[in-house]
């Protein structure tokens, strides 16, 4: 079967399926009306499926070639971010302050394009394939861990994942052996002073003040007192502290995040951050709480699955190049299946061919949609491929 043909075929169905996505989304743990559009494709198709899965809004279908083989699982996330859609274009988001800014409306249009292909063939095709369709990827402790606890990869040999990556150059795939995404860690930190009148600070102890300096402490953590070998991020992302332009504020709350390959230089950083905490509050006469608020693990891809997609990538006609790449400090709860299962993370390239490339968890946020052909292509042609190792 000419099966990447059929792929650059649908690309005008992929995109529709995409932009509608795109044009109704919904947050982590509240996609209802997602997940019955995805089970509405299956039932049109003819699919088992399995809805409310992990007892959330999961979905698994699952296609059975004709001929013995692996049963390989592919997985796509679907939910969106509480974030206000910027873009002017005829597909923006609908609802106010929540859009599609990671991708994740490509990733199920990809999927469910796969899915259909599978079908068509499955009495000529080798092996067992479990579609996932995963909720709340963007909101720990995500939906990955449900779906694993109900049994989405019972009896699965391998599993591959892909996203849409709006900084990488379109038609190229990049991975790496080993971690390719970093553990995240989100934490908030609580410092009480002691308030009163911003014309006798003597009287008082100067929450922001301390905020000050214990972010400057903080930045030390990474640069002076971790190996440099050992890669660490941490990043304050919030501030909340005073309430008029006289008062010395008695509070201030900081929120941020920490991110690491593993959990000995997740425990220096925490342990670093305590000690500063402690003697800064000590000398000001202040105290702190701290709280930590774990998210996922690394997704380390299993070096053979890795090398395998790396290599095959070259074959197939949408993909321009083939690349490893240093690991990004970003995070993903498909780390949960790779604990699992062996299998790969691969990024499909997909900046825009013209204007600004956004970041991901942008409000202006958008990929080169033709990039799902090189997605979906990889991704089917990889684990038909993979049947014969």
């Amino acid at each position: 079967m000419d099966f990447y043909r059929e792929i650059s075929d649908a690309f005008e169905e992929m995109r529709q399926t995409r932009r509608f996505l795109h044009m109704h989304p919904e947050l982590s743990f509240k996609e209802t009306k997602t997940a019955a559009f995805i089970t509405a494709q299956y039932d049109a198709m003819g699919v088992h499926y399995e809805s409310n899965f992990g007892g959330g809004y999961g979905i698994v279908a699952r296609i059975n070639g004709a001929n013995p083989g692996k049963t390989i699982a592919l997985r796509a996330d679907f939910d969106a971010l509480p974030i206000h859609d910027q873009k002017e274009v005829p597909y923006r988001s609908q609802t106010d302050n929540v859009s599609h800014s990671c991708g994740h409306d490509g990733h199920t249009a990809m999927l469910l394009t796969i899915a259909r292909i599978l079908k068509r063939h499955e009495k000529t095709i080798s092996g067992n394939y479990v579609l996932i369709h995963q909720p709340a990827e963007e909101h720990p402790p995500g939906g990955a861990i449900d779906m694993i606890k109900a049994g989405c990869l019972n009896g699965v040999d391998a599993i591959f994942g892909t996203h849409l990556w709006s900084l990488f150059e379109s038609g190229h795939i990049y991975t790496t052996q080993g971690p390719l995404m970093a553990a995240a860690s989100n934490f908030k930190i609580t410092l009480i002073g002691k308030g009163g009148h911003g014309g006798a600070p003597q009287t008082s102890v100067d929450a922001i003040a301390l905020t000050a300096t214990v972010i400057q402490q903080l930045q030390q953590i990474v640069s002076r007192r971790l190996n440099p070998l050992s890669p660490a991020v941490l990043s304050v992302g919030a501030i909340e502290a005073g309430e008029t332009y006289n008062i010395i504020a008695e509070k201030a709350i900081l929120k941020g995040t920490v991110r690491v390959f593993d959990d000995e230089t997740k425990k220096e950083v925490y342990d670093e951050m305590t000690r500063i905490l402690q003697g800064i509050c000590l000398s000001a006469g202040a105290s702190y709480e701290l709280n930590i608020i774990d998210g996922y693990p690394p997704v380390i891809n299993d070096d053979r699955c890795a090398q395998f997609l790396h290599d095959f990538a070259y074959s197939v006609p949408a993909v321009i190049d083939s690349h490893f790449i240093q690991p990004l400090m970003v995070g993903e709860d498909f780390a949960y299946y790779l604990e699992q299962v062996p299998g790969v993370f691969f990024l499909t390239g997909a900046k825009p061919k013209s204007g600004i490339a956004y970041p991901h968890h942008h409000g202006k946020f958008d990929f080169d949609e033709e990039a799902m052909i090189v997605g979906a292509q990889t991704m089917l042609g990889a684990v038909l491929k993979y049947q014969e190792t």
